[in-house]
This record gives structure tokens, sequence and C-alpha cells, in this order.
């Protein structure tokens, strides 16, 4: 009888462990899908506002901070989409991004520290920039 409890308490101790694993593992997934819907959601803006893209105006270094919101459709495109970006409900405060022009071809960047879905066992430790250990990055490339 105490083998039987002894054996059942490990076994909800492997259930419980198994459930800690899905739900971090969940919240990688849910972050990964939100840096995706980010990126269409600048691209879509860049492609309204074409001209204004072509002409290098959503350029943007890689960033961390919310840029100052501007006079033109294009910075406040621009902010408007780090500030959400950086909403606690999306990938929150760690999330940085870059988009880069080349002609009509644009490449955008999107990371954020997506740590908590670790269980720090990686052999190869995640990359730090700008003191933000970027372990989750979603690259976009598209022609405007």
């Amino acid at each position: 009888m105490l083998i039987a409890v002894l054996i059942m308490g490990i076994g909800m101790l492997g259930v419980a462990a198994m459930q800690a694993t899905a739900l971090r593992n969940n919240q990688s997934a849910l972050e990964r899908t939100q840096a995706t819907i980010q990126t269409y959601s600048i691209l879509d803006a860049m492609r309204a506002n074409r001209q204004r893209a072509l002409a290098g105006d959503y350029d943007v270094a890689r960033t961390c901070a919310v840029p100052a919101t501007g006079a033109t459709l294009a910075l406040k495109d621009i902010h408007a989409w780090f500030a959400d970006m950086q909403n606690s409900h999306s990938m929150g405060n760690t999330a940085c991004a870059s988009i880069a022009r080349n002609g009509n071809q644009f490449v955008i960047t999107v990371d954020w520290d997506d740590s908590r879905a670790s269980d720090n066992t990686e052999t190869v430790p995640a990359t730090v920039q700008d003191g933000v250990a970027a372990r989750n990055r979603v690259i976009t490339a598209v022609r405007l």
C-alpha cells in the first residue's frame, strides 16, 4: 500500500512537470504569433503609405525604445507599432525591432526576451543585444 502511494506521488509530480512545460511552451508560441502579427501589421501600414516607405520614412535601426510620435504618418505608424509590440498583452517591454530597406525590398526584424519559455538547459547561451537576451526572433523579408 505504501509503495502504491509512493508511485502515485511520483506520477503526480511528473504530470505537474509536464503541465508546467506545456504552459511555458504555450506562452512562447503566443509570443511568436504576436511577433508575426506585429510584423505584418507594420507591413500593412507601409503598403498603405508605399511612396513614403520607398522614400525611407519607415527605416528604423534596431531599437528597444518606443520612438517618439511625429508629424508624419510614418512616424505615427512606427510609434503605434512599437507601443503595441511592447504592450504587456503582446511581447512586453523587451521587444526590439528594426526595419531595413534596400530599394523596394524590406526586412523587418522583431526580437524579444523569451527566457520564461526556457528551462535554462540550453547548451548555447542566448545572444545578448542591448542588454536583452534575444532568444526568439522573427525576420520577415518582403518586396513592396
